[in-house]
């Protein structure tokens, strides 16, 4: 039985002692200025200190609000309308270097990208207290995944799952409609554009789950995959994006 207790121990002491010597032998080297790069981390200390954190908004959106004074303040669009999630964190202010971090790993396939970018998400996420029961990734419709060749919420929501030991369920929410992108489009007619968009699988047993993308602009994309997924019995739904334009 002591054997039992300890076997996990010794196998994370292993797992520790192997990334120690790794990084003496092959020390990470930061991705932004190509210095050395602090343990277990593709980032050097002063590109780390510099990047944009966000500094906070509408309590339920994120949206900036210059002139809040209290950390539970709604923004106006949330009171006339409000999302069917709870609340929104975001880590980082879509300006460089992250939106060079991101532009790389979309556009460029710079896989090591989304695992810095999850690491940095996960350092804050931590601190959540209300962990959700599941990770959901936004998803692409099947066309354009296949011309990217992957989907970069599936891979921040893979690296958080494992950073976090939160299941994920990367099959749940499907893109039923090839649409415009959405970056093309204003507020008004990105609401248009996903009108009848998604469509989810009931999740069985699953109280709460945490939506995860890049990048969040007006944040028509999560609020329909929330309300996509309140209607399927889901009760709380957070979202988690790397950054905010």
């Amino acid at each position: 039985m002591k054997i039992n207790h300890l076997l996990p121990t010794a196998l994370i002491q292993s797992k520790q002692w192997l990334s120690i010597i790794q990084d003496c032998v092959y020390p990470p080297t930061c991705l932004l200025c190509g210095d050395e790069g602090v343990s277990h981390s593709d980032l050097c200390q002063p590109c780390k200190t510099a990047l944009p954190y966000f500094q906070g908004g509408c309590s339920l959106c994120s949206a900036l609000m210059p002139n809040a004074i209290e950390i539970t303040a709604v923004c106006g669009e949330c009171q006339i309308k409000p999302p069917d999630f709870n609340h929104t964190h975001v880590s980082f202010a879509y300006q460089e270097p992250v939106r060079h971090l991101i532009h790389g790993l979309k556009f460029n396939s710079r896989f090591v990208n989304a695992r810095l970018l999850a690491t940095l998400m996960a350092e804050q996420l931590r601190t959540v207290t209300d962990k959700p029961d599941l990770l959901i990734p936004v998803p692409l419709h099947p066309q354009r995944y296949r011309e990217r060749g992957f989907n970069q919420s599936i891979e921040l929501t893979r690296h958080l799952s494992q950073q976090l030991q939160i299941p994920n369920n990367l099959n749940s929410c499907h893109r039923t409609r090839n649409n415009i992108p959405q970056a093309a489009l204003g507020a008004k007619q990105r609401r248009r554009n996903l009108h009848r968009t998604f469509s989810v699988q009931p999740l069985t047993e699953v109280q709460s789950i945490a939506i995860i993308d890049d990048v969040m602009t007006t944040g028509s994309t999560v609020r329909a995959i929330a309300k996509a997924f309140k209607h399927s019995g889901v009760n709380k739904i957070q979202v988690w994006v790397c950054a905010r334009a």
